[in-house]
């Protein structure tokens, strides 16, 4: 058996106040996205991908591909924007396993109208208490350990 390598105190620190700031800050921008536009924190990214996609439309793969999610979370969460009008679905014309992922009118105009609070928001809990350096740092480490993530087997 491996000799465990415990953290040390500074090593336990920094991972505990990695892990309170991204549940405060998920916490905080989930509360101010509901409150203000009636989204949830998975049903913005979703909005906000279609509504950056040509003619507001996606695969559905890509749709997960962007968002990092799996198959069946995505078509869970698909199906509650659906019957909220947000989104619509429809087999693909060239692939009729592949379903086309659209923002609807109704979807499209609620994310414009989000979108600026909730930039607002992340301002105000993020962005500009950073120094410049801050930001760049902040840039690094997620990269580093995104890139190393995606090394590791599962």
């Amino acid at each position: 058996m491996a000799q465990v390598r415990w953290l040390t105190e500074q090593e336990q620190s920094a991972w505990r106040s990695l892990r309170t700031m991204n549940d405060d800050l998920s916490e905080f921008l989930d509360r101010r996205l509901r409150s203000r536009s009636g989204l949830s924190q998975a049903e913005y990214p979703v909005l906000a991908h279609l509504s950056e996609a040509p003619d507001g439309r996606l695969r559905s793969f890509e749709l997960a591909q962007l968002l990092r999610w799996e198959k069946s979370r995505l078509s869970q969460l698909l199906s509650r924007m659906q019957t909220r009008g947000l989104v619509s679905r429809e087999r693909a014309t060239t692939d009729q396993r592949g379903m086309v992922i659209s923002i609807t009118p109704a979807g499209r105009e609620l994310i414009e109208a989000a979108a600026p609070k909730h930039v607002a928001d992340v301002r105000e809990a993020l962005i500009d208490h950073l120094t410049e350096d801050e930001m760049r740092m902040l840039i690094t480490v997620g990269e580093k350990v995104r890139k190393h993530l995606a090394n590791q087997p599962d």
